[in-house]
């Protein structure tokens, strides 16, 4: 893939996109129920923990506010760490978002102790540079989590998804249009991905496959 400045493939989460995004993902807040159960199931209490990509903010307010870890959230849009920082003041969450390209990071080497990024890998324009991002600011002995959509993801599975999402009407036709037109183009297979972390200075991983996403479990 080639780098580019701006960090993210197509067009930028910002300003009406960003706050459309905000507003659907706010209506399915299961999702982050079991995403905060992944990350429980990986990482101890009291770890340091980096959300890479975290959008409006709803996974890492969400590991706050269970007062077992210190939470730090990069992204790249401006918009989205406004949105994530209103939403945690207003939760009453200490996050510290960072507005940041998830390829060149603005941590020291070894600043946490665990890794999550959920829906947004297939978005960058450097994946290789962000898996060795995300190896880099990792301690010795630490982990990491993504989980993002599947290239072969079939419409079945897409259609249940957003079923689950409650949307209606124009939503739901976009919706359900993205995840099983636009954003598959943009994911990666299974051995897509271990190319990748063949590269990323991860020595240890494990890939699972559901219908619709791929989980991919990491330690340095």
């Amino acid at each position: 893939m080639t780098r580019t400045d701006k960090g993210y493939k197509g067009i930028g989460m910002e300003g009406p996109i960003a706050r459309w995004y905000t507003t659907a993902n706010g209506k399915s807040p299961e999702r982050y129920e079991q995403q905060v159960e992944a990350v429980r199931q990986r990482a101890g209490q009291g770890s340091s923990i980096l959300e890479v990509a975290p959008g409006p903010g709803y996974l890492s307010i969400a590991l706050a506010r269970t007062g077992d870890y210190t939470v730090t959230g990069l992204d790249v849009s401006e918009t989205f760490v406004e949105i994530a920082r209103t939403k945690a003041a207003e939760a009453g969450a200490a996050v510290d978002f960072r507005l940041g390209n998830a390829s060149s990071m603005p941590f020291e080497d070894e600043s946490f102790d665990f890794a999550v990024c959920c829906a947004a890998f297939k978005n960058f324009s450097d994946p290789l540079g962000a898996l060795r991002e995300m190896h880099r600011v990792l301690r010795p002995g630490g982990a990491a989590l993504i989980i993002d959509l599947r290239r072969d993801v079939s419409k079945e599975a897409v259609d249940e998804d957003v079923a689950r999402m409650g949307v209606g009407g124009l939503a739901k036709m976009v919706t359900r249009f993205t995840l099983r037109s636009l954003l598959p183009r943009r994911a990666y297979t299974k051995s897509e991905f271990e190319a990748f972390i063949g590269q990323s200075g991860f020595p240890s991983h494990e890939i699972r496959l559901s219908p619709l996403a791929l989980e991919v479990d990491l330690r340095k």
